[in-house]
């Protein structure tokens, strides 16, 4: 039932596609999703070029199956990152963190899928016009860098503006989830945060624990002096940040107190001082579960969803 356009286009069996997260989306992960029907993605990141190069092989190993590579644009090595993937010949990109309008062309050109992932109903249509092969619509709820406008408030603001099928992103971690994104008009979903809390994600065991100990109001959001808001899980590291933007520290200094932090906590398990980017689903995740079991449970779970609904009228009774 759940067979889409993404489906078909990314030759992949669920329209469920893991995100590109940095340091967490490595070929445990990426191979664990595919080989369990949605596309796994490798998050480039800030990482140097040779470390993607391994991830790739290291997935090839490990799945026959689709994956993609996830281009992080703020990062340093974003011109080597896009020659690593040409090179290697990898199928699907999906790209984060600007605009790739200058890339497309090219990945195009060398037969890879480019899937933006995007803010804004304007950076949508801009992207259409380059005939990207689907754009992945990622609302505010959403972990890490974000927008300003909610998934359920965007995602049918940019399917009425745009004829390239639709992804969503951000707030989703169910099946009751998958079934919304729907409804709304997107033909498949990216999750992130409930990834994590996977068997298979090399996370630190303190970062997942803090994830499934999450309320609903466990995230803040920083950032929005440097221009690119960051949402994480609240912890002593976004508190002394906020202080630090309020006080109108320089950039300089702000941007210096950050680097590090991300792999500090999720990778070294660094939970106070560490940066723990999640998203504001986190209050809903509760058990590590192998991928496959979660995918599983997801499609079921959207499936029964959208057969049980009931059907309305908008005629009064006589």
């Amino acid at each position: 039932m759940l067979r889409s356009v993404i489906s078909e286009l990314l030759n992949i069996e669920y329209p469920i596609i893991q995100g590109g997260m940095a340091w967490l989306g490595t070929a445990e992960l990426v191979s664990a999703v595919s080989n369990a029907g949605g596309l796994g993605v490798i998050g480039a990141g800030s990482a140097p070029p040779s470390w993607l190069v391994e991830q790739i092989n290291s997935t090839r190993a490990l799945t026959s199956k689709p994956f993609g590579v996830n281009i992080m644009l703020m990062s340093p090595f974003v011109d080597e990152v896009v020659e690593v993937v040409i090179q290697e010949e990898v199928p699907i990109v999906t790209t984060g963190g600007g605009n790739p309008g200058i890339y497309v062309a090219r990945l195009k050109q060398a037969g890879i899928k480019v899937m933006p992932v995007v803010a804004s109903v304007a950076l949508a249509k801009r992207l259409e016009r380059l005939k990207v092969d689907a754009i992945i619509v990622e609302g505010m709820e959403s972990g890490g860098h974000i927008g300003e406008t909610t998934t359920m408030a965007l995602i049918p603001q940019v399917v009425d503006n745009v004829a390239t099928p639709v992804v969503a992103a951000g707030g989703i971690a169910d099946g009751r989830g998958l079934a919304a994104a729907l409804a709304l008009g997107a033909r498949g979903i990216q999750m992130g945060t409930r990834f994590v809390c996977t068997t298979e994600c090399i996370a630190h065991p303190k970062f997942k624990q803090k994830i499934l100990g999450a309320s609903d109001h466990a995230t803040m959001v920083t950032g929005q002096f440097l221009g690119h808001p960051l949402r994480c899980l609240r912890n002593k590291m976004t508190h002394e940040f906020l202080m630090r933007e309020q006080a109108a520290d320089s950039k300089e200094e702000l941007e210096q107190m950050g680097l590090g932090k991300f792999y500090a906590g999720v990778i070294e398990g660094d939970v106070e001082s560490g940066s723990l980017m999640a998203g504001q689903i986190a209050g809903l995740i509760r058990e590590i579960k192998p991928v496959k079991m979660i995918i599983e449970e997801i499609v079921a779970e959207a499936e029964a969803v959208i057969t049980k609904l009931p059907s309305y009228s908008c005629r009064e009774s006589e």
